[in-house]
């Protein structure tokens, strides 16, 4: 039995020498959990496809003290995701801390939903997923013998869409096996130094869900039994906490943060 020394709850969360990759990043939950691990020390690395968003994400996050980088890269692509991280670990020595964050969507009624919309949807937020935290577990977390994952699930992938919302069948089923992914990773790797967990969250405004608050915001809102959608700061300190000594005895948890629509 290993009894770890105690710290302060300031020294706990403290991210200092750590570098975060964070994917998706440029912009919406990306951006917003790259503020929350900067700000408390972290050096990010920044992935995504386009780089003018990769550009005005970094100007963001160095106006506001943040040691951070970028790489542009397509991760629904199959060898980007061991390229990435060898340029990380090339370029920093290092990855403590990977956020699977990128994903994309497909709207379309089941009978009709196409077979490439199906295809895009997983190969990415699935697929991509597994080969990125694969690629980071053999070429860092294993080795180093330490690394936490943090998984951005969804709501959709615990339960269906409400009546009347456009189908989004291939996102509610990657999400959900994203959710399982985590709790079987966590349980393969947590004897190896190394936590999983994710972060379902509800309807936060962003390019992939502005859509959807659009047709059925009022609805969303009067379902949620705090009466608002997800705000700009609402998944900081979550993401801090599992990703920070502060949760180290925390693995294999999905943290539904939706504002109690869930429980409904």
């Amino acid at each position: 039995m290993t009894n770890l020394p105690s710290r302060s709850l300031a020294a706990l969360f403290d991210l200092g020498g750590q570098v975060a990759l964070v994917t998706g990043g440029s912009r919406g939950l990306g951006l917003q959990i790259a503020e929350a691990l900067g700000e408390y020390g972290a050096r990010i690395v920044l992935a995504a496809r386009r780089t003018a968003d990769l550009d005005a994400a970094v100007t963001h996050l160095g106006a506001l003290g943040i040691a951070v980088d970028a790489i542009a890269c397509d991760l629904a692509t199959p060898d980007a995701a061991d390229a990435l991280v060898a340029q990380v670990m090339q370029q920093w020595g290092r990855l403590d801390i990977l956020v699977n964050n990128a994903g994309t969507s497909w709207g379309a009624p089941m009978e009709d939903y196409p077979l490439a919309g199906w295809q895009k949807v997983i190969d990415l937020n699935l697929t991509g997923l597994f080969l990125l935290t694969q690629a980071a577990g053999r070429r860092a977390f294993l080795p180093q013998g330490h690394g936490k994952v943090l998984n951005i699930a969804s709501v959709a992938g615990l339960q269906g869409n409400y009546p009347g919302m456009i189908g989004t069948i291939a996102y509610n089923t990657a999400k959900g096996g994203v959710i399982n992914f985590t709790r079987a990773l966590a349980a393969e790797w947590g004897p190896r130094h190394i936590n999983v967990n994710a972060i379902a969250p509800g309807y936060f405004p962003s390019r992939l869900a502005d859509a959807m608050i659009e047709a059925h915001g009022d609805m969303i809102i009067a379902h949620t039994p705090l009466g608002r959608l997800g705000g700009e700061d609402d998944l900081k300190g979550a993401a801090l906490l599992l990703v920070s000594a502060a949760g180290r005895h925390i693995t294999g948890q999905v943290l539904v943060i939706d504002g109690g629509a869930a429980v409904i």
